[in-house]
């Protein structure tokens, strides 16, 4: 089993990453999942929103139905703070502010509110006591996504291993560079993570050598495999980390966790 090493705290305000792909179907909120749960294991206090209406996050982490009666929608409608919708979920150190599908009226109902893309970020300044917060966004690039890309510091983009990646990508880091200019200057690339990856496909290793090529360092050198424990976990209501920890899939997301502290630790050394 891999062993994933313990950092020392980074300081008091917590990193805020987006993990966004306007394509659906890349492994998004199965890396949200699996990627905190791990940050949780190395004694991180660690934070997921759950911005997407389906709610996929919140039912990976076995959060039931009726503990959602608080939830990002209201939020963002500005009818409770962040800290009164936090979860404590099963896995030490790990909570999450749930779903709900009133989500999906979200966009309506904020066309002409004030200062529309900043509700999120405004609701986490006066958030404490988290280490790192994930944002899962939704499929595509909506003003749920953007209220995301505003509040993140960074953003980590999953990206499955099939033709039309590098296409798809590339609409998103322009939407970052329009974000960062408009919105928010201090929001930067974390960093490509490759997923749903098959060596057993010539055309995973293609993607993955023009991904690389065309992003440098920008990609994690961790890919996340195929794996059929990582599909078979969230209807268990648990990362794949509690369900199988021994598996490739678990294995690949404690390397993955280790490389992006390994990354911000480099940010304030």
């Amino acid at each position: 089993m891999v062993e994933i090493e313990t950092f020392h705290a980074l300081g008091a305000a917590a990193r805020v990453i987006a993990v966004a792909n306007q394509k659906g179907g890349v492994g998004k909120t199965t890396t949200t999942i699996n990627l905190a749960t791990a940050m949780a294991a190395t004694n991180r206090r660690v934070l997921i929103i759950d911005l997407d209406p389906q709610g996929n996050a919140s039912t990976g982490l076995g959060i039931d139905r009726t503990q959602r009666a608080v939830s990002s929608y209201h939020v963002m409608m500005e009818e409770a703070t962040l800290a009164e919708a936090v979860v404590a979920t099963a896995i030490p150190h790990l909570s999450v502010v749930p779903s709900c599908t009133d989500l999906s009226g979200a966009e309506i109902e904020l066309v002409d509110a004030h200062r529309r893309e900043h509700r999120l970020a405004s609701a986490l300044a006066s958030l404490e006591g988290f280490d790192f917060i994930l944002i899962d966004c939704p499929p595509s690039l909506n003003l749920l996504t953007l209220n995301a890309l505003v509040a993140a510091q960074a953003v980590m983009v999953p990206l499955q291993c099939e033709f039309f990646a590098l296409e798809g990508i590339s609409h998103l880091v322009k939407t970052i560079e329009r974000v960062k200019k408009s919105f928010n200057p201090g929001l930067e690339l974390h960093g490509i993570v490759l997923t749903m990856f098959d060596r057993r496909n010539n055309l995973s290793d293609m993607v993955a050598t023009d991904v690389r090529n065309f992003f440098g360092d920008k990609v994690y050198k961790t890919v996340i495999p195929r794996n059929v424990r990582i599909s078979e976990a969230p209807s268990h209501g648990k990362p794949v980390l509690l369900y199988d920890v021994r598996c490739a899939g678990s294995e690949a997301y404690i390397h993955l966790a280790s490389e992006v502290l390994k990354r911000e630790r480099a940010l304030v050394a």
